[in-house]
């Protein structure tokens, strides 16, 4: 990142945030207003976005696949039209179907994308 860039993705200006659009989105891309629940470091830019998940219920999650995003304050609700502006890669995911997760080793490597099986407990 130059001096000045944004290191963060956060929703700018007062618009406002919704947490589904419909769904396939225009031009597989992701909506600028449409939020997700965003593990911090993905959002800050200390990790890269290493797994995406697209819930059955149309919501929106990524994480780092490193730090545990069930620890206190680890997640935050962002723009994935902000996070895609950290990491234009993110928006090749945009078209996963409901229900699915893409997954990747690290910024650079290809997505994986296989059914969400869930969480563990």
């Amino acid at each position: 990142m130059h001096d000045g860039e944004q290191t963060q993705a956060r929703c700018s200006g007062n618009h406002e945030v919704f947490r589904e659009r419909p769904f396939p989105f225009p031009g597989d891309r992701f909506p600028d207003d449409l939020g997700a629940v965003i593990q911090l470091t993905v959002s800050n830019g200390v990790e890269p976005a290493r797994e995406v998940i697209h819930t059955s219920d149309n919501s929106w999650m990524v994480g780092d696949c490193v730090n545990d995003p069930n620890e206190p304050g680890a997640v935050q609700v962002a723009c994935m039209g902000h996070l895609v502006d950290l990491d234009a890669s993110v928006d090749q995911v945009a078209s996963l179907p409901l229900g699915h997760v893409a997954f990747r080793e690290d910024a650079q490597s290809p997505w994986k994308v296989e059914p969400f099986a869930g969480f563990e407990e």
